[in-house]
């Protein structure tokens, strides 16, 4: 039961709708006026990737820490025993057995679309990849940009998070990445959107205190944000710093659909 008072309650939604008004206008200007951003939307409509309506939205995200995230993961309830016409079969003993399995399995997945993917927990990805493993459902990543419109530190911080879920689009449109399941899809992904972002400029990383040294510390950077995002997915979390490690020289170097790496400032 809520204990928020209704004045409470309208002034979160008072607050929430300032920050969606701000991020909205930061999308609006990276659409119109940032030439990164334009470049990648351009390159995804030209490998056949349309981006549908809706692509990029802002959210309220709760207390989740991001910038933004990509894909929703769709899951699609798997029928084990199905009758000549394709309908499920019922009956008694294990069938009856099976059908309620399935109502259950129906349920939890009804629950979890229900909840914007932004604000899906660990938990719940977690019962996602299991329930796939135990065969009950398959699971397949949309495509879909959120920006957490709380957590937005300002238009740059918006634009680079923008860029960097691009990135993640590129990705998915010309490969057939999986990076629910296959962790070096994943990290390779993610060291190429951190590094193509602009999320490691050494002006960032020096403001933010973390420049031990010039030499080699975008790399270190992009190491250490990949790793972490990689570490969100509980099939690649233990050894994320691995995966991250094995795809790198490969990734980093891939600046794909850039000539050259970007210069966002």
């Amino acid at each position: 039961m809520s204990t928020s008072s209704p004045s409470a309650s309208g002034a979160d939604s008072a607050e929430q709708a300032k920050f969606r008004e701000t991020c909205d206008s930061y999308v609006k200007s990276g659409l119109t006026r940032n030439v990164t951003i334009q470049f990648l939307i351009n390159r995804l409509i030209g490998m056949g990737c349309d981006p549908p309506k809706g692509f990029i939205r802002c959210m309220d995200c709760g207390d989740k820490q991001a910038g933004g995230g990509f894909g929703v993961v769709e899951e699609t309830v798997v029928e084990s025993e199905k009758a000549g016409d394709g309908r499920v079969k019922e009956g008694t003993g294990p069938q009856a057995s099976n059908s309620a399995s399935s109502s259950h399995v129906k349920e939890n997945v009804a629950r979890r679309s229900g909840v914007a993917q932004c604000l899906r927990t660990d938990e719940d990805l977690r019962k996602q990849l299991d329930a796939q493993k135990e065969g009950k459902v398959r699971l397949k990543l949309l495509p879909e940009i959120f920006l957490c419109q709380q957590h937005l530190r300002n238009e740059e911080h918006a634009h680079q998070s923008m860029a960097h879920e691009l990135i993640h689009a590129i990705d998915l449109c010309r490969t057939k990445m999986d990076p629910l399941n296959n962790c070096m899809h994943m990290a390779c992904t993610e060291i190429r959107a951190e590094n193509l972002s602009g999320e490691c400029a050494w002006t960032k990383e020096l403001s933010a205190g973390r420049m031990s040294q010039f030499t080699g510390h975008g790399a270190e950077c992009v190491k250490r944000r990949a790793a972490l995002s990689v570490q969100a997915n509980p099939n690649c979390r233990d050894r994320a710093r691995e995966y991250v490690d094995a795809a790198f020289d490969r990734c980093y170097k891939d600046t794909f659909p850039f000539d050259r790496h970007p210069n966002l400032r």
